[in-house]
């Protein structure tokens, strides 16, 4: 572990020109990462650029400086700093902005995440990987141990990163290492109160998204003996109610809470025959789940893109989750 440290911190002083890169699903732990890293590189004198393909989701913009994030590349930077993914297929849309990939093979690459799986990604990287309960986690010891500052909106970036992946602290991968840097980060500056206070004020919703709800919780289907819940939302769903509230964010937390339940699944389709599907779980084998079609994430949490038929992908949605399940009580 101290040569990946040693190794990632010889990277990023190395560099000049930074791109700080989110997957397609970013999500608290991945936008919080990337701005305290934009914090403390930006104290190291570094040109840091924040790059995510789409559009930060309504719901995370509480966190400050969301809006920084752009969809444009600089394929001019030094270096590539992956954050929160080692799945390939994650990056689909980046890979397809002209210059992206060559990019990717010819620049040096930092893949930073916070758990041991098998890397998907097909150029080039140093990976710099921990079990940690969030990517901010790692990045926190990352900084710690190359001596960097970590000011108080690094401080508050870091720690809204690490309380949303944790649920509050509250996931099975929470540790007293997880307890402990989020005492450190609170001692640097960062309020948990002031951040919950901002992300309640975004979750509030107008009443037609609670409506809206209520018809996702009665479009929710229970396979395998009501191991897997699974719900469908269409692009006119999408379409419609994406820009005010993220469809999935919406029941996923309670599907996952039905008795029974050990795997919670959100798809989205695509009129070009894209396929999203978000999962939760009770137990620690979504990536594993998400693995099967090339996706990947956290043990709880992780997310794939297949191009198949709806009742195909269920189909198949429906064999890996047992298969995993199997294997998992085996």
């Amino acid at each position: 572990m101290k040569y990946m440290f040693e190794a990632a911190k010889t990277l990023i002083e190395d560099a000049k020109k930074i791109v700080v890169v989110q997957a397609e699903n970013p999500d608290g732990d991945s936008l919080g990462s990337s701005l305290a890293l934009e914090e403390i590189l930006g104290d190291l004198g570094k040109d840091v650029q924040l790059h995510c393909p789409v559009e930060i989701p309504k719901y995370l913009r509480y966190v400050s400086g969301w809006d920084r994030v752009v969809a444009e590349f600089n394929s001019q930077a030094d270096l590539i700093i992956i954050v929160d993914t080692t799945a390939e297929i994650l990056l689909s849309k980046s890979l397809e902005i002209p210059g992206v990939r060559h990019a990717l093979e010819s620049k040096q690459v930092l893949v930073i995440d916070h758990h041991i799986s098998a890397s998907t990604l097909s150029f080039e990287n140093i990976l710099l990987t921990q079990e940690a309960v969030s990517t901010s986690e790692v990045i926190y010891h990352l900084a710690e141990q190359a001596g960097w500052n970590i000011n108080k909106q690094a401080a508050e970036n870091l720690l809204i990163a690490l309380m949303s992946d944790s649920r509050g602290l509250t996931t099975p991968s929470s540790t007293a290492e997880s307890f402990y840097v989020a005492g450190k980060l609170t001692e640097l500056g960062a309020s948990n109160f002031a951040i919950e206070e901002r992300r309640r004020e975004f979750m509030k919703k107008a009443p037609e998204i609670l409506e809206y709800k209520g018809q996702l919780i009665q479009r929710i289907e229970y396979f395998l003996d009501g191991k897997l819940a699974l719900v469908h939302i269409p692009f006119e769903d999408i379409q419609e109610y994406s820009d005010k509230y993220n469809p999935s964010v919406l029941v996923l937390d309670e599907m996952r809470l039905v008795e029974g339940v050990e795997v919670a699944i959100a798809v989205k389709t695509y009129p070009d025959g894209k396929l999203t599907g978000k999962l939760l779980t009770n137990a620690p084998v979504a990536a594993d789940i998400a693995g099967f079609f090339g996706g990947g994430g956290h043990l709880y949490a992780a997310g794939f893109r297949i191009y198949e038929e709806y009742d195909q992908s269920v189909r198949e949605i429906i064999n890996a989750v047992a298969k995993v399940l199997e294997a998992q009580n085996d």
